[in-house]
């Protein structure tokens, strides 16, 4: 799995260098942990809780998730120096404001059929795939 965001659709860029730049601006300290991933890797993913040992991290099999495009990115806020990976903690709902007023559809807002505090994705990424853009 990639973390460069050089990995990431210009789509995709446009979008989410404004939002991290305004997470830095607000003093949030935050480590993406996913950008691009592999068809592989979404399978070791959503393996994972089902045929491997682990919670359950995904519902999308290989070509369902908009990783796997560059479409999307996981990032985890650092709460005194070490990663707030439950959502409990306000500083997401903060992180997700952000990111929804960039237009990012996130995994985290009420209502998600799959709730992934950490996802960010492009909205229309489908239609993008779909129409071999």
């Amino acid at each position: 799995m990639s973390r460069a965001l050089t990995e990431l659709r210009p789509e995709m860029r446009r979008l989410v260098d404004p939002f991290l730049d305004e997470l830095t601006a607000a003093g949030i300290d935050y480590i993406v942990t996913c950008t691009l991933r592999t068809f592989g890797e979404q399978m070791d993913c959503w393996n994972q809780g089902r045929l491997t040992p682990g919670p359950i991290v995904t519902n999308a099999k290989p070509g369902q998730s908009a990783h796997n495009y560059g479409m999307a990115i996981d990032i985890v806020p650092s709460i005194n120096g070490k990663p707030d990976w439950d959502g409990k903690h306000p500083i997401w709902q903060t992180i997700g404001d952000f990111g929804q007023a960039r237009g990012l559809e996130w995994y985290g807002a009420p209502g998600s059929a799959f709730v992934e505090f950490p996802h960010f994705q492009l909205k229309n990424w489908r239609e993008l795939i779909n129409s071999g853009a």
